[in-house]
């Protein structure tokens, strides 16, 4: 029999802590089981082996800040986590929860609500809060007399809504009977200064909204190792820039391959790769040209001094034009612009945003302007995200991208796209590119490996189902595979065709359809192949499958959305809106994700 010791070894668990413990693990993402595991070994410290205290009892809905989120990207919800950690370190209750999984009844039972909400394409709600938008601008949403509210919103002023969904929380919320607790902030694709404003005036009132709750315990801080993100990006070496479209493709679409060695970066299919790049060269100098602007004149922008044309080649965006920009430059010129935007036509701010550039719009608005007043004028130029085409258990090390470039001809003049031209034309192997990735918690594998799965991604929204696939076969997992690919021709734009051969003779991919819309002389598209397929696709929903889309929002996302009610009408014997309310129940339950843009 061991003697006791004055300093014994840690008990391990016992059987059922153990399941506990990884019944509420599961799911989580190696991020978050890394900061578990610091915040453990912190509370370890904190308590000095004694046992923790029983949890304090939840705080009622008075004594708490309720924080929502909805975002597609994952910014919206950072800032929320932010926001509610520091509430958190101030003492006060916080309940922090995405709105896909927010009961919308719960509402009218809050005292103190804050909406971090973003704004998707055309004016949309991200898809985690397309439910709940639908409640509350609906006859449903009950009087909200005794609700105190604030809202962030968030969007890009590329798009003519900028922040609609933002704007439409708010104004809904206040004809309900809401108390607006300051007015609502909107942010820019550069939201990081207006975003910690906000947060700092809210955090600023909540002693005089709120009675402070129990302190909580100030844990010691585990070294976790560089975290590198936006402000901080790793450089990744480029392994391989291969062309994959055929020689007589339109269409320049290159497969990427970057090193993450020593970067301690984790993701999971489903996630995205941002890349920190470029403006074109050549659309510099034109635009100096066009503006007859001396490129080493000095500007200060936010925190530095540098050169015009290094402030045009790498911090201001060029290649997007802003309703910002438009009214800053109508200001400058001979009253054409101003006019146009003050008629409040929509189809004509909706042409100059979406069809121009910057250089666009200064040639057919000439106006004189210094550098200092046009680097003014224009938004900081933004990282480029991109799905992540691989999977990292398959890949160590490597993240791999599906890039198209973008080039293309417009009044007249060559355009080209920043991120992509950057990536493609500029990059070469051994080079190395400026990257973090952002997490994309809305698309994601079933954790059940024995479910079914339905990918459709035409074009290069294949690029996540390449890593889904991989990652299955990585995984065993014993749930069939289905992917609908669409693109051009058959010859010129089948991007990893071989490898879709490769997957589909190995058993890890069960089915494969395609489209190629050019290849007869009525196309043929993904929702078409869908249709034709769609007493088998029911019974696959039917059978629990999951159902991924990813691609164009404008177009591709509504006709497939279309496609699929149609489907479920046809073959489950019920109605258009019936179908409908189907299709919003799997989104609902996490079996109908979409990654669109």
């Amino acid at each position: 029999m061991r003697a006791s010791t004055a300093q014994q070894s840690p008990l391990p668990l016992d059987d059922s802590q153990s399941q506990r413990l990884n019944d509420a693990l599961a799911g989580l993402t190696t991020d978050q089981l890394q900061w578990i595991s610091g915040y453990a070994a912190g509370l370890a410290a904190a308590t000095n082996g004694a046992a923790l205290p029983a949890a304090a009892p939840a705080a009622d809905a008075a004594n708490t800040l309720t924080i929502l989120y909805g975002s597609q990207t994952g910014n919206g919800q950072g800032i929320a986590e932010d926001l509610g950690r520091r509430a958190r370190e101030k003492g006060f209750g916080v309940t922090l929860q995405s709105l896909a999984d927010y009961k919308p009844s719960q509402l009218k039972r809050e005292s103190l609500v804050t909406f971090v909400i973003s704004t998707h394409g055309e004016g949309d709600p991200p898809d985690d809060a397309e439910l709940f938008h639908e409640f509350l601008l609906s006859k449903k949403a009950p009087k909200l007399e005794g609700l105190r509210y604030t809202v962030l919103a968030l969007g890009d002023s590329s798009y003519v809504n900028f922040c609609q969904t933002g704007r439409e929380f708010d104004r809904r919320l206040e004809e309900l009977g809401g108390e607006r607790l300051q007015p609502l902030v909107e942010c820019d694709v550069d939201y990081e200064e207006a975003a910690a404003g906000w947060s700092a005036g809210l955090i600023g009132r909540l002693p005089e909204l709120i009675d402070a709750s129990a302190p909580v315990p100030q844990l010691r801080a585990v070294a976790a190792g560089p975290r590198f993100d936006k402000h901080r990006p790793f450089a990744a070496e480029v392994l391989a820039n291969q062309k994959i479209t055929g020689r007589d493709s339109t269409k320049d679409v290159r497969h990427i391959e970057l090193s993450l060695e020593g970067s301690g970066l984790h993701y999971e299919p489903g996630d995205a790769l941002a890349v920190i790049v470029r403006n074109p060269p050549q659309l510099v100098d034109e635009l100096l040209d066009a503006l007859a602007l001396d490129g080493a004149q000095a500007v200060e922008l936010r925190d530095e001094s540098l050169a015009l044309k290094d402030a045009l080649s790498e911090r201001l965006e060029i290649t997007a034009v802003s309703t910002g920009f438009l009214a800053a430059w109508a200001q400058h010129g001979d009253g054409e612009l101003a006019g146009l935007l003050e008629g409040g036509d929509r189809d004509v701010l909706a042409d100059l945003v979406e069809n121009h550039q910057v250089i666009d719009v200064v040639r057919r608005f000439p106006a004189t302007v210094d550098a200092a007043t046009f680097a003014a004028s224009l938004r900081r130029l933004s990282p480029r995200s991109y799905s992540i085409a691989s999977s990292a258990k398959a890949n160590p090390d490597e993240v791999h991208l599906t890039v198209a470039a973008v080039r293309y001809t417009a009044f007249g003049t060559e355009h080209w796209g920043a991120a992509s031209t950057h990536l493609a034309d500029r990059v070469a192997e051994g080079d190395s590119v400026s990257v973090f990735v952002e997490p994309n918690t809305r698309f994601r594998l079933p954790a059940d490996d024995a479910r079914d799965v339905i990918m459709i991604g035409p074009g290069t929204g294949v690029a996540p189902f390449r890593a889904f696939v991989e990652e299955r076969e990585e995984r065993g997992a014993s749930g069939r595979n289905w992917l609908f690919f669409g693109d051009r021709t058959f010859r010129d734009d089948f991007l990893y065709q071989v490898e879709w051969q490769r997957h589909l003779k190995s058993g890890a991919l069960h089915r494969l359809d395609v489209a190629f819309s050019r290849d007869q002389a009525d196309k043929v598209y993904v929702q078409d192949r869908l249709r034709e397929n769609g007493a088998d696709i029911h019974a696959w929903l039917e059978g629990g499958a999951a159902l991924y889309v990813c691609g164009d929002a404008k177009h591709m996302a509504g006709d497939v959305d279309d496609a699929l009610a149609a489907i479920i009408a046809e073959h489950g014997g019920v109605s258009r809106d019936d179908a409908q309310a189907r299709l919003k129940e799997l989104r609902r339950d996490g079996r109908y994700q979409r990654d669109v843009y």
